[in-house]
Formats: C-alpha cells, structure tokens, sequence
C-alpha cells in the first residue's frame, strides 16, 4: 500500500551521556510524546520505533515512515548508520543552525530541546530550509581517514604546550633564549645557570627532565602520523597523453596528490583541504564557500548597510588551513592570476587591510583548487612543483 500524505512519524532525540530523551509525533497527533532511554541502547530506540510505526499504521490503515534528527555533536555518526540501516530517515542537525528564544533569561531542560528539534525537523522536511541546517554525514572510511591530520593538529598543538611550559619554568629562574626542540637541549640542562647565579634546583630539573620526555614522546608520534599520511600512494594507471586535463581524482591520496602538484602547496595543507573539503561534492563556488565560513554575512535595516565579514559558520580547521595557504600562495605563485588580483587592491596597504584581503583571496583560491580537481586545469598561472 502507498505511503499516504503526511502518513510520518517524527522522532527527535536529545542525546546526553546520562540519558537519552526522545520526542515521537504520531501522524494526525497535536502533541507529541516523550520517552526516556538509557544512553547508547540504539536497540531500545529501534524497539520504541517500531511500537509507534505499528500504532501509526493500525490508525491509518496504510503504511508510514519515520523521520528523525538528532544534534551533531559527542556522539557522532554511528546512531544515524543505525537508523538508516532500520529504514528510518535519519537526519543529523548542525545545534548552532537551530533557532532559540532571544530573551535574555530562558527556560531550558531536555524536554524543551527535544520539542524544539522535534519542530525544526517538522518545518525542514515542508521545505522551510531556514530552520536547520542538515550535516552531510560522510561514510565511516571518510571519517576514519580525517583522523590522520585531525590527530596531527592535536599532537602539533600538545607539543606547543610542552615546549611552552619548559620555557616558562626556566623562564621563572632568569633564563631565557633556551630553545627545547634543538638536538641535545635536554643534556644541556645540567650546564644552565639561575639568573641570580645559581644551579637549577633539583625538583625543578626533574621536572624538566619529564617534560623533556613527554615532549619526545609527542615528536615521536608526530613522524610516525605524517609518515602514515606521507605513506599513502593515489591509485590508478598514469595518464598517456598528458596535453590533456587529468580527470578529477575519486579517492583521497588522489586528491592529495593532485594538490601537492601546486607549488606552495605541502603535504599538510593538501591532506587537510582534501580530507576537510573536497571529500564532498559541491553543487556551486557559493555552497563551497559557505561550508568553509567564508561566506560574507551583510546586515541591512532600513536605511543601515555594513558588512560583518565572513560568516565563520563553516569547518573551522579548513578555513585556518585556507588562510595559510593564501600566505603561502603569494610567496610561491607570485605571477598566478590570484596574486596579481590581491597586489592590484592591497597594494602598499598594511594592517588590518591585508587581512580583510587574505580571506577574501582565500576564498577565491579554494575556489579555484576545486575547480582544478574537477577539471585537472592549474589556476590561471599557477606553476607546478618541481
């Protein structure tokens, strides 16, 4: 039998390590009814659904299907493969895109989340787009292979801590300059001196000395992340003719290495965009911008105009990336069409206008690194690497 019109149920679920809360719309219901769940039991939730799917279809006589979202967040992706795999149509809702009460004081539990979720998805599935933005979820070998750079930037920025906090512990006795990252920095600890004169103390040179350790542990596991990511080879027959554009790359080491062919482009820019960014198809430059954040964002009323930059609702680790890569950009393709376009508006300008004009050429250049995926041709004047 036909699925009939407006025969669905709507789920919402508010997930929380101590519990999960989940709203359920029965079709021709006012109201919608809530449940508790023990957090992570998907098999108590696949049971409550298809309670309610067989009420719904006993009530109409015909069959329903059922829609649901839940906020992306701590829990990841794993809920919504098993949703999927039940036949429900699951979708995973972006929690800052979500619509709330503007007062300054407002009322907040788990039930109330639900029933706000519970509406957004209403409204987003009879078309009003503007109350949710829907995560494209990628498959589980896309998300595991983001794991490799994301845990780099994670080791990168542990290793920053530890290298800082040796520098201000010596920093507290007077001494300064002392680079822990050079060969040999922890045997010369022994030989430094106080800036009163004195040895360092011996509590401090112990702890020194396992600060010393840990920051080797986090190097050694930074070489063996970039030699896993370095490690990986593109697949498929090298081209015959190569007068002629290569074909857009369909795997990620493609990606990778289609982008490393572009000079200022390294190896951790390449797997961080091709990981971040182009692992998903964009319908337009538009859509592409918005996902990275750097989208403009006008406010008009009335009479007022400005601009308030861009939006920075996008992937965060990918728009840091796209920022250094315009850096790098003019550095190493200084007679590309891109940079010429960023000299003739900057020029001698300094400050805060070179920064206003760095994310505006990084939105061109992600711009044009899609389309050179796409279609295998450079940015206008860019040069290969050697």
């Amino acid at each position: 039998m036909a699925t009939q019109a407006g025969s669905v149920i709507y789920l919402a679920l508010d997930l929380s390590r101590s519990g999960w809360v989940a709203a359920v719309l029965l079709p021709g219901a006012q109201r919608p009814s809530r449940y508790k769940l023990e957090a992570g039991q998907c098999d108590g939730l696949l049971r409550l659904i298809a309670r309610a799917k067989a009420i719904a279809e006993n009530r109409i006589e015909g069959t329903v299907r059922v829609c649901s979202c839940y906020e992306a967040g701590y829990e990841g992706f794993w809920l919504h493969r098993v949703l999927t795999a039940a036949g429900v149509d699951s979708h995973v809702v972006d929690p800052s895109s979500l619509q709330v009460n503007r007062r300054a004081r407002r009322a907040k539990s788990d039930g109330i989340d639900v029933e706000m979720l519970l509406r957004a998805l209403i409204g987003w599935q009879r078309g009003e787009k503007d109350r949710a933005s829907v995560v494209r979820v990628p498959t589980p070998e896309i998300e595991d292979d983001r794991r490799i750079s994301r845990e780099r930037d994670r080791l990168v920025r542990e290793q920053t801590r530890h290298v800082n906090r040796i520098k201000g512990l010596l920093a507290s006795e007077g001494i300064f300059g002392f680079e822990p990252r050079l060969a040999g920095a922890a045997e010369r600890l022994a030989g430094l001196v106080t800036g009163d004169g004195r040895p360092l103390p011996p509590h401090l040179c112990e702890a020194l000395r396992r600060e010393f350790v840990r920051l080797g542990l986090v190097a050694e596991q930074i070489g063996t992340v970039e030699r896993v990511r370095d490690a990986r080879r593109p697949r498929g027959r090298p081209r015959k003719d190569a007068a002629r554009p290569a074909p857009a790359p369909e795997s990620t080491p493609g990606r990778v290495a289609a982008l490393k062919k572009l000079r200022g482009i390294g190896p951790e820019i390449a797997s961080v965009l091709a990981r971040e960014v182009f692992w998903r198809d964009f319908r337009n430059r538009r859509q592409l911008g918005s996902y990275c954040g750097l989208d403009p964002s006008p406010f008009g009323s009335g009479d007022t105009y400005r601009e308030q930059g861009i939006s920075k609702a996008g992937n965060a680790r990918a728009r840091h990336v796209l920022t250094e890569a315009a850096w790098l950009w003019l550095e190493h393709q200084p007679e590309s069409a891109l940079a010429r376009w960023w000299r003739e508006r900057v020029g001698a300008a300094k400050g805060r206008v070179r920064r206003l004009m760095i994310v505006a050429l990084a939105r061109k250049l992600v711009i044009a690194l899609w389309r050179y995926l796409k279609t295998g041709s450079p940015p206008q004047g860019a040069l290969l690497a050697a």
